[in-house]
């Protein structure tokens, strides 16, 4: 059995599996040669890297280049300041209620709801994983649902559609997860194994929408995402940044088998005390201050210690780091050799 399913289901893999991803932006940041030194220097964390020719220009994400505004496939525009760095939305489609009589959802046979999409490429991916005895994985785009009403209507305007009750924002909702539940069945019919729904619902301090609006606009929603992709025998993965300690047994109760998370900003303690033995745990390591600003030596003992309070030899933990620039290099190194370090921590 793949040590990553093994850990997701708490049948005690060989070691806490650990996933370190270089931004896209890194590589105009860092020295180049530095930084592929970095990668080959750590086969557990970067297996099968080669060093790409000089020099090299990695392709970013279409909503992260610089100077070149993206128009989604929901009418969203996206800019960003930086290369490699997610834009933000600046024109939103139905910033005016106006538009809505005429406006329609894209159309899951081609796209994903970010960008076209070739389905038989991804079938011929997901069957390569199931054949090497990886997890098959697939995913909806960051930011599938409340975001994806954020990103229509702007951040305003959606609180005071909640607010109000507003009529529209129910059929908005009806749209988009009928759109969102046609790209998942697609991603079941080729076989996925674990389906991710990535977008962001916290804060630096609590959520960007309340509990109460949460449960009666958004949460349904995931449940009944959540419960197809269970009822084809698949796992679901949830991420979200940001502090989501008010709205994590709504998630939870949606049918999470993996729940990717901060650490600092949620709290160690509370993370062990809620969220501990009931769902496997995807902890993402910080980025904000000790990596960011901190030791070598503080970086390790933080590292160890998130391990020991949240792993267990039976499994329930993976761990995540997401290098950006301004991290100086000797952090970089020190998270990643902490990770190697403590992937071993219970065997």
């Amino acid at each position: 059995m793949d040590n990553e399913l093994r850990a997701i289901q708490f049948s005690r893999p060989d070691y806490i599996p650990m996933t370190f991803v270089v931004n896209s932006a890194c590589w105009h940041h860092y020295d180049f040669h530095e930084l592929c030194d970095f990668m080959l220097e750590r086969p557990f964390l970067f297996p099968g890297f080669r060093v790409p020719a000089a020099p090299y220009r990695p392709a970013h994400g279409v909503n992260a280049r610089h100077g070149q505004p993206f128009l989604d496939v929901w009418g969203c525009t996206w800019e960003t300041s930086e290369d490699g760095i997610t834009g933000t939305v600046v024109e939103h489609p139905l910033a005016d209620w106006a538009a809505f009589s005429t406006y329609r959802a894209p159309d899951p046979a081609l796209t994903d709801g970010l960008d076209i999409i070739d389905w038989e490429n991804i079938k011929k991916r997901l069957a390569s994983q199931r054949q090497s005895d990886r997890l098959a994985k697939g995913t909806l785009p960051h930011g599938h649902t409340f975001l994806r009403l954020l990103y229509l209507r702007g951040y305003e305007n959606l609180m005071y559609d909640f607010a109000d009750g507003e009529p529209r924002i129910e059929r908005l909702c009806e749209m988009v997860e009928a759109f969102n539940l046609a790209v998942t069945e697609r991603y079941l019919e080729a076989g996925v194994q674990m389906f991710g729904f990535p977008e962001d619902l916290g804060m630096q301090r609590g959520p960007m929408v309340s509990p109460e609006h949460f449960a009666r606009y958004i949460q349904p929603s995931y449940h009944r995402l959540m419960t197809r992709v269970h009822d084809r025998q698949a796992l679901v993965h949830k991420h979200s940044d940001g502090d989501i300690r008010a709205l994590a047994g709504m998630i939870l109760n949606s049918g999470v088998d993996v729940f990717n998370l901060q650490d600092n900003v949620n709290g160690l303690d509370w993370i062990r005390r809620e969220l501990k033995g009931r769902v496997c745990i995807e902890l993402d390591i910080d980025r904000q201050s000790t990596s960011f600003m901190g030791t070598p030596a503080g970086i390790d003992a933080m590292i160890r210690e998130e391990v020991a309070t949240l792993g267990s030899p039976e499994g329930g933990l993976m761990m995540i780091y997401g290098l950006y620039p301004g991290v100086p290099m000797a952090n970089a190194r020190a998270v990643a050799d902490a990770m190697i370090a403590y992937a071993g921590y219970f065997n």
